[in-house]
């Protein structure tokens, strides 16, 4: 059933393609409980890179809400921009390299002769580039906790986990639709076998209960 997102503590999160432009977020909580919820997949984002967010998050998320495990890696950004501003500063007043300027800066190393005469400088311009990678990888994170956050439920009965279709070998994707104020007015869904191709029925399914709930909303103007 589509339905507002759930913040509660987790047990495992894993992110699976759909589409081109979205991804579907399958949450298990700490009490058991399975949440399914479609959000647009991150620009230019391969899928080794949503199967590594998903392991790196289930380690780090049992027991913590998605805000939680949030504000964590917001610290971690907060204290490796520290340690990456200290380590630059080191090459900047070595004269071995400058800020460029702009909103995004880039560190642009000068003299590299002279890294090799000076062994602290070429450790702090590895670190540096460690840091940076490091920085990319915890803002991408970010980046999906976000769109899990704000993604809306899609839920998914599978064969014996709903007793109506236990016997048939069916499964069922419901989603409801809803109203401008939010409010469920009904909902529609699809009937298939349980190797039903959910890449492409979950973002129908939830297309479609949007085009309905549109439908509901008082026309403007």
């Amino acid at each position: 059933m589509r339905a507002p997102a759930r913040e509660a503590p987790l047990k495992h999160v894993e992110f699976v393609p759909v589409s081109a432009h979205e991804t579907l977020a399958v949450m298990v909580f700490a009490d058991g409980s399975v949440e399914n919820r479609l959000m647009s997949a991150p620009d230019g984002l391969p899928t080794s890179a949503l199967v590594e967010a998903g392991n790196f998050l289930s380690a780090r998320l049992k027991g913590r809400t998605l805000s939680e495990a949030r504000e964590d890696i917001r610290a971690e950004i907060a204290d490796r921009r520290a340690q990456l501003d200290e380590t630059a500063s080191r090459l900047v007043e070595n004269g071995l390299a400058d800020w460029s300027g702009g909103e995004e800066r880039n560190l642009i190393v000068r003299g590299r002769a002279r890294l090799l005469d000076n062994l602290q400088a070429a450790e702090d311009l590895e670190r540096i580039r460690m840091l940076f990678d490091d920085l990319e990888r915890k803002e991408g994170l970010i980046a999906l906790l976000d769109k899990a956050r704000e993604g809306q439920g899609v839920r998914i009965f599978i064969g014996a986990e709903n007793p109506i279709f236990s016997l048939s070998g069916s499964s069922v994707i419901v989603a409801p639709y809803m109203n401008e104020d939010r409010r469920i007015v009904g909902a529609l869904g699809v009937i298939g076998p349980t190797r039903l191709n959910y890449a492409r029925v979950i973002p129908l399914v939830d297309y479609t209960a949007r085009v309905v709930g549109r439908m509901f909303e008082k026309p403007r103007g």
